[in-house]
């Protein structure tokens, strides 16, 4: 009988025993020769029920896997220099090219194996904390986006905020980012929570706003630095959409709250820096290889900067 049609008589439970069962005994022989070379290849590999040959077979095939290995772990090394807590397979996707380019081949399982093994697999980042104040007796608007899908760039953004820790206290980092392409397109790090941060990060967002195209609807939670009079005023002067999710349901605001998950876990903006001005700069760092080089899944594994622009 065939390895194929035993494979598929057997199934797959024995089938993976059977691969096991014969890895252990290729270590075994490895594990006796390195341990008494004089007993010889021949000797070892007759007691241990296999040829010559295919010990040599083997032992080229581990010394190629091997070289491949270490290949794969100074590319993902590579990619977590600028990403350093991106997964494994959003670092797969971006391997696909380098890896060609070198030769090696490797699916999502063997590499989730090797990273493993290396230490080099990363956990799920941690809830945030909430930012804003909802609690208050500004005027409120409605969900508008509940029920709406948007189908291309500038069609709804989404707005939040966040701490940043220095070592005398606290920044704040408000963001906009367009709920399409994912790209962050407002961005800033205040000292205080009023709402002028949040003005500022919208500002810059007015900014890219491609000329003679559409107005977004401009999405948030109820914190007060959204409600507040200023903030509106900016958003209708502007000629955007106000929408805010329904009382105590943050959740609502679902894709800003992920996006600041991400840069806090993956970029490091979990951590303390001495000063705001050490803030900015980090901020920058990881807004560029968040919106210039990271594959979201949200897009099929696209880089939000590529999908806004051929929006």
């Amino acid at each position: 009988m065939g390895r194929s049609t035993w494979r598929l008589h057997a199934g797959e439970g024995a089938w993976a025993l059977w691969r096991i069962l014969k890895k252990a005994r290729w270590d075994a022989v490895d594990q006796a020769l390195k341990g008494d070379a004089s007993l010889g290849v021949s000797k070892v590999c007759k007691a241990a029920g296999m040829s010559r040959q295919n010990h040599y077979k083997q032992r080229r095939r581990r010394e190629a896997l091997e070289v491949d290995e270490a290949v794969v772990v100074e590319l993902v090394d590579e990619v977590r220099r600028t990403h350093p807590r991106m997964g494994a397979r959003k670092i797969l996707g971006l391997l696909d090219k380098p890896m060609e380019e070198k030769g090696v081949s490797m699916g999502r399982d063997r590499m989730f194996d090797l990273l493993r093994s290396r230490d080099r697999l990363v956990k799920r980042y941690p809830r945030t904390k909430r930012t804003t104040q909802s609690r208050h007796s500004l005027p409120v608007f409605g969900n508008r986006i509940r029920d709406l899908k948007p189908t291309g760039p500038d069609q709804v953004w989404v707005a939040d905020l966040t701490y940043l820790r220095t070592t005398e206290g606290f920044v704040f980092l408000a963001l906009v980012m367009d709920a399409w392409s994912r790209k962050i397109v407002g961005s800033h790090v205040s000292s205080s929570l009023e709402s002028q941060g949040c003005q500022e990060a919208l500002q810059e967002a007015l900014k890219g706003l491609r000329a003679g195209g559409g107005k977004p609807i401009h999405h948030s939670d109820r914190g007060c630095q959204y409600c507040c009079h200023a903030y509106v005023q900016k958003l209708q002067e502007n000629g955007l959409g106000i929408s805010m999710t329904e009382e105590m349901h943050c959740y609502e605001n679902g894709k800003a709250e992920r996006v600041i998950g991400t840069l806090k876990w993956e970029y490091g903006l979990d951590g303390i820096r001495a000063t705001k001005a050490d803030w900015v700069r980090a901020v920058e760092e990881a807004i560029r290889a968040y919106n210039e080089q990271r594959p979201h899944n949200g897009i099929q594994g696209r880089i939000p900067a590529q999908m806004h622009a051929t929006g």
